[in-house]
């Protein structure tokens, strides 16, 4: 009888992790919900603030190309003589339980640093998250800028992309670097995610300036503005790399809750399975105690 009451703590105990996995699963689900919700929002905002860009892009290029000016690019822009010192941003979560997405994170991580490393460029990691921080301060501390945690805990807000995007700007300016890249997971669907390695700084605005949408005068509309083109372009500029690292910041969360959410499930339906198998070898052993009894009264009634 030891064995039935080992199974029937163990089918409890699998029982209540599956409770707990059906609720982080339900957790994940609507969060990633919000997320994806939020990320469809602000990819209206970025084309909007590109179209502008782009705009104006394309009229600062024709008076370079027609009036034979130098355009005041921003300073964002403008690419060092030599590029030997890389900052590298790493998104990942600040929680486990999300299946590989913290894991292949670290891979594109330690890859890029190697192969930065072999050109013989210096390369520091900003890590925005614990798990990135935890592994690389494990693995490579020498290489760790800066860990910020509790970044977008509640759900991403623009003020959250600023507070990364400030400090990188005004180092960038001050020498601090000469190039920055991003390490984020894009995402696709729940199922489907990309660990992608974007160029940040200097900004490269790589646009067709064949398409129709940058046209001033498209649909015969007119754009004028109260101040230099130049001037107005650089504030653009800000603003669109600003979004563009809150688009990597949504896409990042809209990722760790659908690998979460998947890795849940996943565990739920493992749950299941065990709950049905030590359920079914729980009745072979009840079966067979009960089927030995039996016999054991049979044969002692036989024998009086």
């Amino acid at each position: 009888m030891a064995g039935l009451k080992e199974l029937r703590v163990r089918i409890s105990s699998i029982a209540s992790t599956k409770k707990i996995t059906s609720a982080m699963k339900m957790v994940a689900a609507a969060r990633l919900r919000k997320a994806n919700d939020a990320l469809d929002k602000s990819e209206k905002y970025h084309q909007g603030i590109l179209t502008i860009a782009g705009r104006l892009f394309k009229n600062l290029k024709d008076e370079e190309k027609n009036a034979g000016r130098m355009v005041n690019y921003p300073v964002v822009m403008q690419e060092r003589p030599t590029i030997d010192n890389y900052l590298l941003v790493a998104f990942s979560s600040d929680r486990g339980l999300c299946g590989s997405f913290n894991s292949y994170v670290l891979r594109e991580t330690l890859k890029r640093i190697k192969e930065l490393e072999s050109q013989g460029k210096n390369v520091k990691v900003l890590c925005i998250g614990k798990k990135i921080g935890d592994s690389l301060k494990n693995k490579r501390p020498d290489v760790v800028w800066d860990v910020l945690t509790g970044v977008a805990q509640k759900g991403a807000r623009y003020r959250d992309a600023e507070q990364i995007m400030e400090p990188l700007v005004t180092e960038y300016i001050s020498g601090g670097f000469d190039a920055c890249e991003v390490i984020y997971t894009y995402f696709n669907s729940p199922i489907n995610r990309e660990v992608k390695c974007r160029q940040l700084l200097p900004y490269v605005f790589d646009i067709d300036l064949n398409d129709k949408r940058y046209d001033d005068k498209l649909n015969d509309a007119f754009y004028e503005y109260d101040t230099l083109e130049e001037k107005v372009f650089n504030d653009v500029v800000y603003m669109l790399m600003f979004s563009e690292m809150f688009q990597m910041l949504l896409n990042s969360q809209a990722s760790e809750q659908g690998a979460r959410m998947t890795s849940m499930d996943n565990a739920t339906r493992n749950a299941s399975d065990m709950i049905s198998k030590l359920t079914l070898k729980y009745n072979r052993l009840r079966q067979s105690a009960i089927t030995t009894e039996l016999v054991e009264i049979i044969s002692g009634a036989e024998a009086l």
